[in-house]
């Protein structure tokens, strides 16, 4: 009989536990003996040592997700290596993956009836989708929000850069690795009233012609 597998797209805002949720499935995995794996794209580059580490001090070793990487290949070689289907595989920051990467992600949750859980961000700092996370949400199977709360209460939404005075960034490079001291978590509204304060204070003043 074929295996059917699930690929699932857990998706969150930073701060939101997504990591230390997908280590503690991974626990949970390792108390009932069943075979999974952890993978990471390398493009974060905060931990120097192939792991998963959470804010709350838990790590698992991983498997580094290049650039470059067919992840159905890789899938594939590990199962030889392994010497049979590893019934889940764990990818953390999966907002870094390409398009193709998802699909091969698909194609083996398709041929070889694995489960496939991602973790990862809905959109940029700008609020624009990653390319990764876009892939996820047409294609998933299962789609969850972990949710967190702004500090005024409301849903976190917008992964808002910061400056060091505390300030929103609203230009760069989608992707720029940092913790808190780069990015806060907030609510739509508080992200759009943060910049209307912003676009206020830094407001030229105007120019008054000389009544004489």
């Amino acid at each position: 009989m074929h295996r059917k597998g699930k690929l699932y797209f857990r998706y969150g805002t930073m701060g939101s536990a997504k990591t230390a949720l997908l280590l503690t499935t991974a626990y949970n995995f390792e108390e009932r003996n069943m075979h999974y794996i952890c993978m990471k794209p390398v493009i974060d580059t905060r931990d120097k040592t192939n792991v998963i580490r959470s804010r709350i001090g838990i790590e698992r070793r991983c498997e580094w997700i290049f650039q470059d990487t067919d992840l159905y290949e890789a899938g594939r070689q590990l199962f030889r290596q392994a010497g049979a289907i590893i019934d889940w595989i764990l990818v953390d920051e999966a907002q870094f993956l390409s398009a193709s990467q998802v699909d091969q992600l698909s194609r083996l949750v398709d041929d070889y009836g694995c489960n496939v859980i991602c973790y990862g961000l809905r959109t940029d700092f700008q609020s624009h989708l990653f390319e990764g996370s876009r892939r996820l949400f047409e294609i998933a199977d299962t789609i969850d929000e972990v949710k967190s709360t702004c500090n005024c209460g409301h849903k976190t939404i917008i992964n808002a850069r910061i400056d060091a005075n505390g300030d929103f960034v609203e230009e760069g490079a989608q992707v720029e690795i940092g913790g808190d001291e780069r990015y806060v978590a907030v609510c739509r509204k508080c992200w759009r009233n943060k910049k209307i304060e912003q676009a206020n204070r830094h407001a030229l003043p105007l120019d008054f012609e000389d009544e004489n």
